[in-house]
């Protein structure tokens, strides 16, 4: 029974990845070391964060090049795009994460980043 519940919340999206049908007859656990769970949360966090700002570059650099922005609309966008990058790096550093480590792969549709 807690394999079909644990199939059910998989399939119904409520739970991170497939149920280990192995793990429930062999009677081993689930270990969740807190350090790569954080690390793991942490990761995918900065992923969405990385996504985010490099959409943000694009639309920015559309209107720069659309001359949509005043100068200080620019400025602006210039230095928050520039400490968003700081930010970043700042995290990545003391997370111990390269760029490399940021990018999903999304089996037949490529890389994320």
């Amino acid at each position: 029974m807690p394999e079909e519940r644990a199939r059910l919340l998989w399939a119904t999206g409520r739970a991170g990845t497939p149920p280990d049908r192995g793990a429930a007859r062999s009677g081993r656990r689930i270990e969740a070391d807190p350090d790569r769970v954080e690390r793991g949360l942490v990761q995918l966090i900065l992923t969405i964060v990385e996504l985010v700002r490099q959409l943000m570059e694009r639309q920015a650099i559309r209107r720069l090049e659309a001359g949509t922005l005043t100068a200080d609309q620019e400025e602006d966008l210039g230095t928050a795009l520039m400490r968003l990058a700081e930010k970043m790096e700042e995290l990545k550093n003391h997370f111990a994460l390269q760029d490399e480590d940021l990018n999903l792969h999304l089996g037949p549709l490529g890389d994320l980043l």
